[in-house]
């Protein structure tokens, strides 16, 4: 049985601030549990129910088991439809992007994404489409926002995430850098180069001035209706999507 401690701890997780006072974080569902086991982070401890527990593969014996009844992981879920399983993950030591991994491939910068369905979608679709690298601005949305984590369906196992002032990282980096602007040349006429950053900006007010002097290529996604804007995520794809093309067509 939970302790009413462990349960507060659990629910604590959902802010920021108790992620990481106790450096860990929340993941939930066979499929992306799985997926963090698989990609070798830490589990501190995973919580089951009987009938979700008959579901797992076999799994490291170092990591702690907890048999929880459904009113338990409904206690502790913050999912409206609970998937009877749960996951306390260690949240890993911040490491330095280096810059030697950003060269000779494309990387994805996101300055000010506040929206944490948006960020899960992006982390997904970076790993669709074999991006490795994403550097967030400082005031992004939190990786290990429980949203962030389910949005993202297990891509976050696999991405190397840091947050950085993108000011003076700019400033360092000998990389060209795409702007995602509303003014910018077409993306279908762009010549990306066989390395890059793509910087994406927030949703509502688009890519911050003090970062427009450091932008090499501006770069827009056409539009052929009359909606307004792209959602952040799918405009991420897109470019996503036609970096890779030009790349198979050479």
């Amino acid at each position: 049985m939970l302790s009413k401690a462990k349960i507060r701890l659990i629910q604590s997780l959902q802010y920021k601030k108790f992620r990481k006072a106790h450096a860990l974080f929340v993941v939930e569902g066979l499929k992306s549990i799985q997926e963090f086991i698989h990609a070798g982070w830490e589990i501190d401890t995973l919580y089951t129910t009987e009938i979700a527990f008959a579901k797992l593969n076999k799994i490291p014996q170092n990591i702690k088991l907890s048999e929880v009844s459904e009113l338990e992981i409904r206690k502790i879920s913050f999912l409206q439809n609970p998937q009877g399983m749960l996951a306390l993950i260690r949240i890993p030591e911040t490491q330095n992007m280096v810059y030697e991994n950003l060269r000779g491939r494309y990387s994805l910068a996101l300055d000010r994404i506040q929206d944490p369905g948006n960020m899960g979608t992006i982390i997904r679709t970076a790993e669709w489409f074999g991006i490795q690298n994403i550097i967030c601005s400082e005031d992004c949305v939190d990786i290990y926002n429980p949203k962030v984590v389910q949005a993202s369906m297990g891509s976050l196992a696999r991405i190397n995430i840091s947050y950085k002032d993108l000011l003076p990282f700019f400033e360092k980096i000998e990389l060209p850098i795409y702007g995602a602007l509303l003014d910018g040349e077409s993306i279908y006429h762009t010549q990306f180069a066989t390395e890059g950053i793509v910087l994406m900006g927030n949703e509502g007010n688009g890519i911050h001035d003090s970062l427009m002097n450091k932008i090499d290529y501006g770069v827009t996604i056409p539009n052929f209706g009359s909606a307004e804007s792209l959602n952040v995520a799918v405009a991420t794809t897109v470019f996503c999507s036609e970096i890779a093309r030009k790349k198979i067509n050479g």
